[in-house]
């Protein structure tokens, strides 16, 4: 029976880069990361923080967006989507509030919903149909480009001659 050495695990390897503070970004964090009201229901991003060790999320987790699901004093529970082989489950895990931001993804949604209202509503007093969906951004027409003064110059690649 032939000996192997066993592959040790460690829970925070490879973070070198994926905790360490930004640039000039090191040393106090600032109060208003406490400050930060976080309700059920809130979506966050989460990002470890590598000054405060203690509630840091497991490096799986780093980068990803969950939902809140509890509140306690000094942290937060959210619930996030991890792909588990073939399948994707919902994990519940403790955070501390450092490692934690509110997420901007439903930010250009939410203001799209309050712009589109307004349409409506304008477009309901004046009697006329707006179609309020997105549409894909249309090619620009064609177009002569006219340099003042300016002489065209052909740009061709150099013949390669083999020196021996």
């Amino acid at each position: 029976k032939q000996w192997y050495q066993r592959r040790v695990v460690i829970t925070a390897g490879g973070t070198r880069d994926m905790f360490a503070r930004d640039f000039r970004k090191r040393g106090l964090i600032p109060l208003s990361t406490y400050m930060k009201v976080y309700k059920n229901g809130d979506i966050v991003d989460i990002k470890g923080c590598g000054t405060v060790t203690k509630g840091m999320p497991y490096k799986v987790y780093h980068g990803k967006t969950g939902r809140v699901y509890n509140v306690t004093k000094r942290a937060v529970g959210v619930i996030v989507n991890k792909r588990v082989k073939g399948r994707i489950m919902a994990k519940k895990i403790n955070l501390r509030v450092e490692h934690i931001r509110h997420s901007k993804c439903r930010d250009d949604f939410l203001n799209r919903v309050v712009r589109n209202e307004l349409v409506k509503k304008e477009a309901k007093a004046s009697g006329i149909f707006v179609s309020t969906r997105r549409a894909p951004v249309v090619p620009r027409s064609a177009h002569t480009v006219k340099g003042k003064g300016i002489s065209v110059e052909e740009v061709c690649p150099i013949r390669y001659e083999f020196i021996a």
